[in-house]
């Protein structure tokens, strides 16, 4: 078949979104299909920026693009699942959640709040008219119902490089990769430091706005031989710093999906993770593969400090992780066959 996959593009911003597109793309390739991925710049502002791409996607006709026939679209991402096609199947990643669950709407402006409602009536409009929609998760499927009264059907996929991830003996240190952002909370994970009792270490890796919000926080609280902020690793560093890890920490607010938690159960670590996280308690299940606890720094630290006392018991928690991942069967082949079966 032709197939069009339509994304967007943000320019020097380098996060699961691409792994996702790119993952896509390629295992339709894989599959014998011609495929090709049209990328829309897409900026979050100004709102007449947000408006201009909304409306250029809502009178985009990919049915038969200079002639060539195109057999099925499937879109992505915000604006572009608004473009037409007879056979246009939907797999949100996420809305522009700047509008929904994160919209401040007591200190929103009048041009937020007519973007708000200009955004909320495009996907109501775009995604109502889809073939088929799914979601990458059950916590997207839910807000889809929350804000916009439309059902989706959870779809799965695995992370980048699934082969490459591996378990060695744990060493003393809770591993976090993961762009420097307040969503992802690292700030958590800085301030639970202050309350470990046993001789654990804090590696966090990856870039991102909060960078110098982190090393502030590290210094005031002298937490420098504690902590380690990595900066950017590359995939082998990331892969051999999960292998040996006594566990892992994600806890993000409300996250879409998640690949941290993935890549974690695959490196057989147990997850700890925190109840207001979305998408990795999809995975995580208390007790069993890892912990799921209230966003409190101390109960964390407490956390860290069992496994570190019990490291028998954090072994188990992960190698019951990577039980769960192979017993979900999540994979692209599976994806892509659920895909195309609509």
């Amino acid at each position: 078949m032709n197939i069009l996959v339509t994304a967007c593009q943000v320019p020097f911003i380098e996060g699961g979104a691409n792994h996702q597109v790119r993952g896509l793309v390629g295992a339709l390739q894989a599959a014998g299909h011609r495929v090709e991925l049209v990328r829309l710049p897409f900026q979050f502002q100004p709102a007449a920026a947000v408006q201009r791409l909304m409306a250029f996607c809502d009178g985009l006709d990919l049915t038969r693009p200079n002639g060539q026939r195109v057999d099925r679209v499937f879109s992505l991402q915000f604006p572009g699942y608004g473009v037409q096609h007879p056979y246009h199947v939907v797999w949100v990643m996420h809305q522009f959640r700047a509008i929904y669950e994160l919209f401040d709407e007591a200190g929103a402006t009048p041009e937020a709040l007519t973007l708000r409602a200009a955004v909320i009536d495009y996907d109501n409009r775009a995604l109502g008219r889809a073939r088929h929609r799914f979601a990458e998760s059950a916590r997207v499927a839910e807000r889809l119902a929350q804000f916009n009264q439309l059902t989706s059907e959870p779809l799965f996929h695995p992370p980048a490089r699934v082969e490459s991830f591996r378990t060695a003996d744990p060493q003393p240190y809770i591993f976090y990769p993961s762009r420097l952002e307040s969503l992802k909370r690292q700030g958590l994970l800085i301030e639970a430091a202050r309350y470990l009792r046993s001789p654990v270490a804090i590696l966090i890796a990856g870039a991102g706005g909060q960078a110098e919000h982190y090393r502030h926080l590290i210094s005031q609280y002298g937490l420098q031989e504690r902590v380690r902020l990595l900066g950017h690793i590359t995939e082998a560093e990331k892969i051999a710093f999960y292998a040996h890890a006594l566990g892992v920490f994600f806890g993000p607010f409300d996250e879409d999906y998640g690949y941290v938690t993935l890549e974690a159960m695959l490196s057989s670590k147990p997850v700890l993770t925190c109840t207001d996280s979305g998408g990795p308690l999809e995975f995580v299940v208390e007790g069993e593969t890892g912990r799921v606890l209230p966003p409190r720094p101390e109960a964390i630290a407490e956390a860290i400090d069992g496994w570190y006392a019990e490291p028998g018991k954090a072994i188990a928690m992960g190698r019951a992780g990577r039980v769960r991942y192979r017993d979900m069967g999540i994979s692209w082949p599976a994806t892509i066959a659920r895909l195309l079966d609509v």
